[in-house]
């Protein structure tokens, strides 16, 4: 099983690195891609981890786990209809000391967290039990800070009972306590990415239910500037727009991706959810030039 889109609590997931790679093995997933939102922080822990794996299977003689590794970008991307919409990018095996990913991913990072101060001042003035500047005194530094962890202060202080109530009752885009944040164009970011020797997947863009999404007209704009895929298979996407997200993928060339989207206990979805066929891997692998995948 091949897994291409998963996260840790390096940014909004709940598993270490180490416990989300052996979460992976236990699931049975071969081919794990870690794509924590605009970081590479977590690429060594896991890799530490994915060869404490391979020595523990080397003497069982059970198969490796193999660990591809990227990040997902907070980008905003026109919507077809003269107007912008939030979008997630996925970069896999790109060079993660590329100068030009490293300034972004600090500046939408730095973005994040004042985001995050922003909706809990606004929080605290609704009379809500949350300190936006405590909460992230809590967080590493410079780590990605998003929506989830107010949702897990929220849970803490019994004002809902799941950091998935917490975006439906209070974190939603059209709620009074959101703020936004800067994203890269979406654009820039494909070609940064491709840049640094990766290659880019469009992430779940037909997610109705998290809010407005791009028209299939952006997609085959995007493609003809880099990018090299569109993740058709996700748990947020319905049978027809699968198919539709299948058939513009043939139209215009682009890899077929299929993941779960693994957010640990912050989401209901299982890891492995949602797969990616080893022929659409092994083109993603050959595109790819900024990083290697890493056996077990």
């Amino acid at each position: 099983m091949i897994d291409l889109h998963t996260h840790s609590a390096v940014s909004d997931g709940t598993d270490t690195p180490t416990e989300l790679v052996a979460t992976a093995a236990a699931a049975g997933v071969t081919v794990l891609a870690l794509t924590d939102h605009d970081t590479t922080a977590g690429w060594d822990e896991a890799a530490a981890a994915l060869r404490g794996l391979g020595s523990a299977g080397s003497a069982s003689g059970a198969p490796g786990l193999r660990l591809v590794r990227g990040a997902e970008f907070s980008t905003v991307s026109p919507d077809g209809h003269g107007g912008t919409v939030t979008a997630h990018l996925l970069g896999y095996l790109f060079d993660p000391a590329d100068p030009d990913i490293v300034a972004e991913q600090e500046r939408v990072r730095g973005s994040r967290r004042e985001r995050v101060r922003a909706m809990g001042e606004r929080m605290a003035a609704g009379g809500l039990p949350i300190d936006g500047d405590a909460l992230l005194a809590r967080l590493p530094a410079d780590s990605p800070a998003g929506r989830p962890h107010i949702g897990q202060a929220l849970v803490d202080a019994g004002v809902v009972g799941s950091v998935p109530q917490a975006f439906e009752e209070l974190l939603r885009k059209d709620g009074p306590y959101y703020v936004e944040k800067y994203n890269t164009p979406i654009a820039a970011a494909i070609a940064m990415i491709a840049a640094a020797g990766g290659v880019a997947v469009f992430a779940h863009p037909f997610a109705r239910r998290r809010g407005p999404c791009v028209d299939a007209a952006v997609i085959r704009d995007l493609a003809a500037t880099g990018l090299h895929g569109v993740e058709v298979d996700h748990p947020d996407h319905d049978a027809d727009d699968r198919a539709a997200l299948r058939a513009l993928a043939a139209e215009e060339g682009l890899l077929v991706t299929g993941s779960s989207d693994y957010h640990g206990t912050n989401k209901t979805t299982p890891i492995a959810a949602e797969t990616t066929a080893t022929p659409v891997l092994d083109a993603l692998v050959r595109r790819a030039t900024g990083a290697e995948v890493l056996a077990g």
